[in-house]
């Protein structure tokens, strides 16, 4: 026969907190407004923290008086043990003074708990769903929405030893200390960098264009730079081009080799030699590639969680957005689908404390549009949340797509816009299309400050 075992409970520290509530104003106001009835293993326990929140959310004060009076009108007094267990517990401590205490053996049986209760609804998915991909997705589900609920963030006094003034202060210092130097992610596109300061940790970049334009060369291009150069860790879900194609474009980028040399095999001796540099500087490099077609938001997470605590992580390309899913039954509103990846890559973002730069499809409007084909923000597809939820957006325009070449500007030359930065300036930055490396590289800026 299975052994029953008791899910982790202290009844003691239960019945210290109530007491608690009941004889200290402080106390009262902390335990009432970080707790929840659910966080209580007695049901009797349960009921009378809802009603002493009942009263709080009244602006009455909680007591002996006021609790029974609430209870008694809610038919629960007697259900709770009645008046005998009332006084019970404004007799349980001699005060409130380990509150706090009580607090925390409470609130860790409650995560336990939680914890066991997830962990059955996962063994039951895996028992009843046909589908393990379904399985997968909803375990990861279960995992993450749990701990969306428990690290959910307290007001914090700023000014405190320790607290959020004292860490930006330090920050400040050290930026001054090395000052020059970037603080996020390098792009390797100096520009770029000058604008952003570095992709930052916790931030949502998304790059859009058009089909053809060269976001996913780009993106490779700011990869790369990041592994190879400056030998950070880089993740990167490709899930239009497979792991071989990636890796041509790698080597022809890197290599400065014709691509159409690699694919049909014509590279002279000089083209194997830089393949070759290139092929070690690669191996060399951290860079973490996962190919599929059916990757969803919560995937990333899972496979970046334990990438950055195995190895670390500094960096996550994603190409691209509307090739996601949110796993399970497709959804009718395509729109609401998006909504719901943004909003989990930025928090996948501050979780793991690492940029994630997100590329995306533009609608047709630009096409559409006279005169002006530059992308702008109501131009990214399927959602206004792209860029609610992007801490930078950036767009690739050629104007050679559309016959809207510059006079002054040079053949190959694109414009990359950066219209959205939510902690600094926005711009134009020029850059040069070598589509035969599919490499982009910077055009510097002309003496005087002209371009």
């Amino acid at each position: 026969m299975a052994e029953y075992k008791v899910l982790p409970n202290n009844l003691e520290s239960e019945q210290a907190v109530l007491g608690c509530v009941l004889i200290d104003q402080d106390a009262q106001v902390d335990l009432l407004t970080t707790l929840d009835a659910d966080d209580f293993y007695s049901e009797a326990h349960r009921k009378i923290f809802k009603a002493m929140q009942n009263i709080f959310a009244k602006n009455i004060p909680v007591d002996f008086v006021t609790l029974t009076s609430e209870l008694e009108v809610e038919k629960e007094l007697e259900k709770v043990g009645g008046i005998d267990y009332i006084t019970f517990l404004t007799n349980v401590v001699p005060s409130a003074a380990n509150y706090k205490h009580y607090y925390d053996i409470v609130y860790s049986n409650s995560l336990r708990r939680s914890l066991i209760k997830g962990g059955q609804n996962i063994i039951e998915n895996a028992f009843n769903l046909n589908d393990e991909e379904e399985a997968m997705q909803k375990a990861e589900k279960i995992i993450f929405d749990m701990a969306q609920t428990k690290n959910s963030s307290d007001l914090e006094l700023i000014g405190k030893p320790g607290g959020v003034l004292t860490n930006v202060l330090k920050e400040i210092s050290e930026i001054a200390e090395n000052h020059g130097k970037l603080r996020g992610v390098p792009t390797g596109f100096e520009e770029l960098d000058e604008l952003t300061n570095g992709l930052q940790k916790g931030t949502l970049v998304v790059l859009a264009a058009r089909p053809g334009v060269g976001k996913t060369s780009f993106a490779m291009n700011i990869a790369l730079h990041a592994a190879v150069e400056e030998g950070k860790k880089v993740a990167i879900f490709a899930l239009e081009m497979s792991r071989e194609e990636l890796m041509q474009r790698a080597l022809a980028s890197l290599a400065r080799v014709d691509a159409s040399h690699i694919l049909n095999g014509s590279m002279d001796q000089e083209e194997w030699k830089r393949i070759w540099t290139a092929e070690k500087k690669l191996a060399q490099s951290s860079v973490y590639l996962s190919e599929s077609t059916q990757v969803t938001p919560l995937d990333i997470l899972s496979k970046c969680r334990k990438l950055k605590v195995k190895e670390g992580l500094d960096l996550i390309v994603i190409d691209y957005l509307q090739l996601m899913t949110m796993g399970g039954k497709s959804a009718e509103n395509i729109t609401q689908e998006v909504t719901k990846m943004t909003r989990i890559l930025k928090t996948t973002a501050k979780e793991l404390k690492v940029p994630i730069l997100l590329l995306s499809q533009l609608s047709r409007l630009p096409d559409q549009r006279q005169g002006d084909h530059k992308p702008i923000m109501s131009d990214l597809r399927d959602s206004g949340s792209i860029e609610q939820d992007a801490d930078i957006v950036m767009f690739l325009y050629n104007p050679e797509m559309y016959n809207d070449v510059i006079s002054k500007d040079d053949p190959g030359t694109v414009y990359l816009l950066v219209s959205k930065h939510r902690s600094g300036r926005t711009g134009e930055i020029k850059l040069k299309w070598i589509k035969e490396y599919t490499t982009y590289t910077s055009i510097p800026k002309r003496s005087g400050g002209e371009e």
